[in-house]
């Protein structure tokens, strides 16, 4: 009778009950040579089962998974050691092999608590949380007393509700306050990746909706070290580059996005930040002339008469030397500027990011500039209002008509 019990506890995984009533027969029948391998074989279950709480403990899954694996070996029946085991696995990540195992207890024993829950983990560490709640809630219906369900439904639904609040805050246009919100979100499980990952791009986007970009960008790198394959985060973090002028870092995002998801859509995408790095690798012509992109011909002109105006070197001819030269080299870059941007092919050919050496780019800045302003200045003939812009400066007057 001792002997028979003992090979039920072990089914069930009560080792030490196992190796309690393995002993009591081997004290009631010393010669019944049956006894001691399986006297052994409860022993190295019960050892296996110690390490496991133990590496459990340390937030050793590996472990764990490993120990548990060698004492279902050793008693296949065990349900407990193989939820012990999927537990672990979730924690790892690798949720289809903890499924298969609860999976395969549920199917015959539908109501296993301990089943339901670590089910419902799955789920919730998916940021499925849903599912995780009508897993934990079955389980507790079964079990009402299973602290780690009623720890966890807890929890998820403080998360759930706190994200979807950040979520309402982003969807009425209140950024600071939705930002807010996925920070404290973010606080209350750190060990939830996935649903984490989504609370930093969330955050990354109302951030850069803020026009705060590369506080976006950082968080979209943290939502992609929880999830390497989060789509939409680099999405969001390709945007908040482009947007702060970081126009490698761009590329790279958005060949990144193409190699996910080879759409139609991420190659013309590819394709425009390729073109917008190439763009900035030149000259910024309507940053020269400090006009937008969409400047009329009348804008052009006459940023370019009050940059020129600005620059030209006699009105710098008592500067220092390097004062002199830096001028210089403006004036020569407005007239550049203009005489690429006044021009409605060269301008359409720039916009569309031709090299400056196809465009013909042959031009007199001295000249350019007595065209525009009838025949003055000169790099060395001076103004015609005497003595450059020294004290004759109150005495000139101009309207950039």
């Amino acid at each position: 009778a001792h002997f028979r019990e003992a090979k039920c506890h072990l089914a069930l995984g009560d080792s030490s009950s196992a190796i309690r009533c393995l002993t009591k027969v081997k004290e009631l029948e010393p010669h019944n040579r049956a006894v001691i391998p399986e006297l052994q074989t409860a022993q190295t279950v019960e050892s296996y089962r110690k390490e496991a709480v133990k590496a459990y403990d340390q937030h050793d899954f590996r472990k764990v998974i490993f120990c548990m694996s060698r004492a279902i070996n050793l008693a296949p029946a065990c349900t407990a050691f193989k939820i012990n085991r999927a537990e672990a696995l979730v924690h790892l990540e690798r949720y289809p092999e903890a499924i298969s195992d609860v999976t395969d207890i549920l199917s015959r024993d539908r109501m296993n608590a301990d089943a339901l829950y670590v089910r419902g983990l799955c789920f919730y560490h998916q940021d499925l949380p849903d599912k995780a709640t009508s897993h934990f809630q079955q389980a507790l219906r079964v079990d009402p007393d299973h602290s780690k369900c009623k720890q966890l439904i807890r929890q998820s639904r403080v998360l759930n509700a706190k994200k979807q609040e950040g979520n309402t805050c982003f969807m009425s246009g209140d950024y600071e306050q939705a930002c807010r919100l996925y920070t404290e979100a973010l606080e209350i499980d750190p060990f939830n990746r996935l649903t984490n990952a989504k609370l930093h791009c969330n955050r990354g986007t109302a951030l850069a909706k803020l026009q705060r970009y590369d506080e976006s960008i950082e968080d979209c790198t943290q939502a992609i070290e929880l999830d390497e394959n989060y789509l939409k985060a680099y999405q969001r973090r390709a945007k908040s580059y482009t947007e702060a002028e970081k126009y490698s870092e761009a590329v790279r995002d958005y060949e990144k996005i193409f190699q996910l998801d080879r759409t139609r859509e991420n190659r013309q995408l590819l394709q425009d930040a390729k073109l917008a790095l190439k763009k900035s690798q030149r000259k910024d012509y309507y940053k020269i002339l400090g006009i937008g992109k969409d400047a009329s011909d009348d804008e052009i002109k006459k940023a370019y008469r009050k940059q020129a105006m600005s620059h030209h070197p006699d009105r710098h001819s008592n500067a220092s030397e390097e004062e002199r030269k830096e001028n210089e080299m403006q004036f020569k870059e407005i007239g550049e500027a203009y005489s690429v941007l006044s021009d409605r092919t060269k301008r359409n050919r720039y916009d569309n990011g031709q090299d400056l050496d196809d465009m013909g780019m042959e031009f007199d800045a001295s000249s350019l500039f007595s065209q525009m302003f009838g025949g003055f200045g000169g790099f060395g003939g001076g103004f015609p209002f005497g003595g450059g812009f020294g004290d004759g400066r109150s005495s000139f007057q101009f309207s950039f008509g």
